[in-house]
């Protein structure tokens, strides 16, 4: 079976990847020169499987004065007169009920899961390098509410098998000496042992590298996209820049861009780019960089230690299509990191990066099933892209390939993701 996939971004080169396993013939084509170029390029570098909570939630409403204006609030919406802006955000708000928030959070936290799963599988049968730790994640709490309602999640998530410890300010220093200089403002944190980082880049094109190398995928990279030719309801062609692309099946992985190469075919995806920031700073011999990963909740800050790397990523920007980069913005990420850890790296070295987290309503990928015949979903993964991209890579390949699905595709489908479903078990 021939096969083209649309993106090579973590999730578009994880599925190529994975169709390949299962003997497809696969083309990926890419509009950069080399994969893993936009969202994947430096994101937040954590693989946090036991933390998919949607960004939509109850405390939404409580906070949204600040976010319409605070310019330094870590979610700022800017709005327009972009008519998609607003659906979206209408469509957020909608979702921001205890009953619908805890239904989101429990088909992500399935998804995650299964994820942790298949990218086991993965490196157990590859050998990539991309400065991947499994030293745990360290979440902290200024606020003694935002810690007491965090204890209780603890309670929550302990029945499903998820391990974590609760920690005073003291001890949270003790865990990770980075944050020495927190220790009088720190209500405590929560540590999770399981939790890993890595660099998505890095794992992006080590996993094309070896695609192409071992099992024969063919990446058509520096060809842009132009439509989607159907004939029925079928696509026969994808149409390039490097003329046409022939399949039996074709998957859009195409994050952002998604949206406006399925709009020609009347699919309506929900998506809407937020974008975030990120610093990536050199360690030296005498910063006192962390060793495990970091979550400040107050700031919405992450950091993730890769080998001689820190990666510092954070904020969210509801902006309109095309509005231009707020050097405030990094400005006011760089002088909260110090903030909480001064030496953690040479800030005066830090590499700068803007990217567009191509983001759904409820925080659910949509996966699977277009509505046309041999077209499938692979996108809207929002800040969870790398923790997510190998579960729903699994999901839509088995789809393809006629083998049943491990996880119910309905939830994350384009028609079953509003129908009302039951809460079950996450296993």
């Amino acid at each position: 079976m021939n096969v083209c996939v649309l993106g090579g971004g973590v999730i578009g080169v994880t599925t190529a990847y994975l169709l390949a396993r299962e003997g497809c013939q696969v083309t990926v084509v890419e509009q950069h020169r080399q994969v893993g170029h936009e969202t994947s390029f430096a994101n937040g570098a954590q693989l946090c499987y036991s933390y998919v909570a949607p960004l939509a939630a109850p405390s939404v409403f409580s906070h949204l004065p600040k976010w319409l204006f605070d310019r330094n609030a870590p979610l700022r919406f800017l709005p327009s007169l972009d008519p998609d802006q607003w659906v979206w955000s209408l469509k957020f708000l909608l979702q921001c009920t205890s009953e619908r928030s805890r239904q989101s959070t429990v088909e992500l936290q399935r998804l995650s899961a299964y994820s942790k799963q298949v990218m086991d599988e993965i490196l157990s049968n590859e050998s990539i390098d991309f400065d991947f730790t499994q030293t745990g994640k360290l979440v902290i709490y200024r606020d003694a509410d935002d810690f007491a309602a965090a204890r209780r999640q603890v309670e929550i998530q302990s029945w499903s098998g998820v391990v974590q410890t609760v920690l005073d300010a003291r001890s949270c220093v003790e865990k990770e000496p980075a944050l020495q200089s927190m220790e009088q403002v720190l209500a405590g944190g929560i540590f999770t042992p399981t939790e890993g980082a890595g660099d998505c880049y890095v794992f992006t094109r080590e996993l094309a590298r070896i695609s192409a190398a071992k099992y024969g995928v063919n990446f058509v990279n520096g060809t842009k996209l132009l439509g989607l030719r159907q004939e029925g309801d079928r696509i026969v062609a994808a149409r390039t820049s490097g003329g046409d692309v022939n399949a039996d099946f074709f998957v859009v992985a195409l994050g952002n861009g998604s949206r406006e190469a399925l709009a020609p075919l009347g699919v309506r995806l929900p998506l809407l780019p937020l974008k975030g920031y990120s610093l990536t700073l050199p360690i030296g011999e005498k910063h006192a960089a962390p060793t495990i990963s970091v979550t400040d909740v107050h700031h919405k800050i992450v950091y993730a230690r890769l080998g001689s790397r820190l990666r510092i990523a954070g904020m969210v920007d509801m902006t309109p299509a095309g509005y231009r980069d707020d050097p405030r913005r990094v400005e006011l990420l760089k002088a909260q990191a110090q903030s909480v850890m001064p030496n953690a790296g040479d800030f005066t070295k830090a590499e700068v990066w803007t990217g567009f987290r191509p983001a759904t309503p409820d925080s659910r990928p949509v996966l699977g099933c277009s509505g046309v015949s041999n077209l499938r979903l692979n996108a809207g993964h929002g800040a969870l892209g790398f923790t997510l991209a190998c579960a729903s890579a699994r999901l839509v390949v088995d789809e393809i390939c006629g083998v049943p699905t491990a996880l119910d595709l309905a939830p994350y489908s384009l028609t079953g993701r509003n129908s009302r479903r039951q809460y079950g078990a996450v296993t």
